[in-house]
């Protein structure tokens, strides 16, 4: 049930004396992740966090998930960053999850989006769900306007209570003070999780729960994930072992991260990878860049840069040990493009060797690489993967002596912005 960790192709690059020289560094950042000494300590709480809810808790949620479809045609979940990118990964890498369509609003200001998805929803039975902890962020604060304007002309006040739900601060915020002026349903973002480790609170829980996605599992898999990297075994920890190569890969000029898998349901959690590491990391003159690639599309694109592009860059798959489907290549009795030598073959099994023969190629091309691998595509393991790379960045962080908790940088375009639109 764990997740693996190969380290084959960092050879060559990385020794074992060189882990071996920044273990205090990691047992000191470890520490201060557990006993909450380090720099953004009071957003801590996602550490200990699967532990502590309560299996009722999610059985509140399930029920309530229960309810809203019976009455609904679809949700629409509103919000930005951790607000959207968990929720929006999970449903997507789960593929068929969802027993009711999901949209989306709130992460983006283009007109011709927004316009589109009111016409979809026009006809139908709608639950939203808008997430934001002040209430105030520019993205889904619009949506939300004009998303609530719409279902006004559709139901009465009554009915619009039961139709949207709010996650949102617990005692202060203008969604606060909306929720309880209007006697919306709400649940609470807690105050020591930031929003892009928040995939496991109401933030992620409530809309995946209302879908039909298998929170319970998803819980479970982080569970698991908190029991296996919270431990100062590097012997044994995939997670630390993890922090530890792409730290001292940094330290080599090693300066960009690509996330790459052979499965296209990877592709938003990587978008969710990238904001949990870009943001974290990103301060002070320092971090790894994290970019993706899905493969093997993007070997026709970016495939050149990776092989032969400049040296500054390492490699990171996601590999799935055990696909949901299976479907076999057929024989040709005239053989044109000469692939009758794997008729019969599983296309996975090539889609395998097409990972093989990459992660091959990039190491020998200057490339170095490691691979993650997962049993299969479920909620549980995504649920671990959610927690190791959560670990991670908070390791990693430290390790760079900045604080991965906050995003000061992130406020400087909302400054410009407002100053443009004339809002104090």
């Amino acid at each position: 049930m764990s997740i693996t960790l190969n380290t084959d192709h960092l050879k060559g690059f990385i020794s074992d004396d060189e882990v071996k020289s920044i273990l205090p560094a990691i047992k000191k950042a470890h520490e201060d992740l557990e006993n909450k000494t380090g720099q953004g300590s009071d957003f801590l709480g996602w550490t200990d966090l699967p532990a502590r809810i309560e299996d009722s808790f999610i059985a509140e949620l399930e029920q309530l998930g229960k309810d809203v479809r019976a009455n609904s045609d679809c949700l629409v979940s509103i919000g930005i960053g951790g607000s959207y990118l968990g929720i929006r990964s999970t449903i997507e890498f789960l593929r068929d999850a969802a027993q009711i369509p999901v949209y989306y609003a709130g992460h983006n200001m283009s007109v011709d989006y927004v316009h589109d998805l009111l016409e979809t929803i026009k006809d139908k039975r709608v639950t939203v769900v808008v997430i934001s902890k002040s209430g105030t962020t520019t993205e889904p604060a619009l949506a939300f306007r004009l998303i609530k304007e719409a279902l006004k002309k559709k139901y009465n006040d009554e009915e619009l209570k039961q139709r949207i739900i709010c996650v949102t601060d617990a005692n202060k915020g203008a969604l606060r003070k909306t929720a309880d002026k209007e006697g919306y349903r709400s649940y609470v973002i807690p105050d020591d999780v930031g929003g892009r480790f928040s995939i496991l609170t109401p933030v992620g829980l409530v809309p995946l729960a209302i879908a039909g996605v298998d929170i319970k599992a998803l819980v479970d898999g982080a569970r698991q994930g908190q029991e296996e990297y919270a431990k100062m075994e590097m012997a044994n920890n995939t997670c630390y072992q993890y922090v530890a190569n792409r730290y001292l890969l940094y330290k080599k000029g090693k300066v960009i991260e690509v996330l790459s898998s052979f499965y296209d349901n990877m592709f938003y959690v990587n978008e969710w990878w990238k904001q949990l590491f870009g943001e974290s990391e990103g301060k002070d003159g320092k971090g790894i860049f994290p970019a993706s690639l899905i493969m093997s599309t993007d070997l026709h694109s970016m495939g050149q840069l990776m092989q032969d592009g400049m040296r500054n860059v390492f490699e990171t798959f996601i590999e799935i040990k055990k696909s949901k489907h299976s479907i076999a290549i057929p024989e040709d009795p005239e053989d044109v493009d000469s692939f009758n030598i794997i008729a019969g073959k599983d296309l996975d099994y090539v889609n395998k060797q097409a990972y093989k023969g990459t992660a091959s190629a990039h190491f020998e091309g200057g490339v170095p690489n490691m691979t993650f691998t997962l049993c299969q595509a479920d909620a549980f393991h995504l649920g671990q993967l959610y927690y190791l790379f959560e670990r991670a960045v908070g390791l990693s962080g430290y390790l760079l002596e900045v604080n991965p908790f906050d995003q000061p940088g992130v406020e400087a375009y909302k400054k410009k912005m407002f100053a443009l639109l004339g809002k104090k």
